[in-house]
């Protein structure tokens, strides 16, 4: 164990010293740059909506099973169940302003 963390130790110090290098910009790298971003920010919002997706399902679902097993407690759940998918959907719209502001 011992000799796997000092193993370990000597790459992140060699990897530390090896980041000033890969920080160097080449003279003609600058309009690739903006490809690369954009492209990246095409994939963020992706996952961001993607997984949003996701969690709002579940939320859904798991309001409908709360509301199927105490139906007089509809109210609470009710307002629960649209409050988390406002912050859920915020959470998307958060990340679609960082990319704007990344990408412009």
């Amino acid at each position: 164990m011992r000799k796997t963390m000092m193993i370990i130790f000597a790459l992140m110090a060699l990897m530390m010293v090896a980041m000033p290098a890969f920080a160097q910009e080449a003279g003609g790298a600058a309009s690739s740059h903006a490809n690369y971003v954009a492209i990246a920010a095409g994939f963020g919002i992706a996952i961001a909506a993607g997984l949003a997706g996701l969690g709002q399902g579940r939320v859904g679902a798991a309001a409908c099973e709360a509301m199927a097993r105490n139906p007089a407690a509809r109210p609470a759940i009710q307002l629960a169940l649209i409050l988390g998918l406002a912050f859920i959907e915020s959470l998307v719209l958060f990340t679609l302003v960082i990319i704007f502001a990344k990408v412009v």
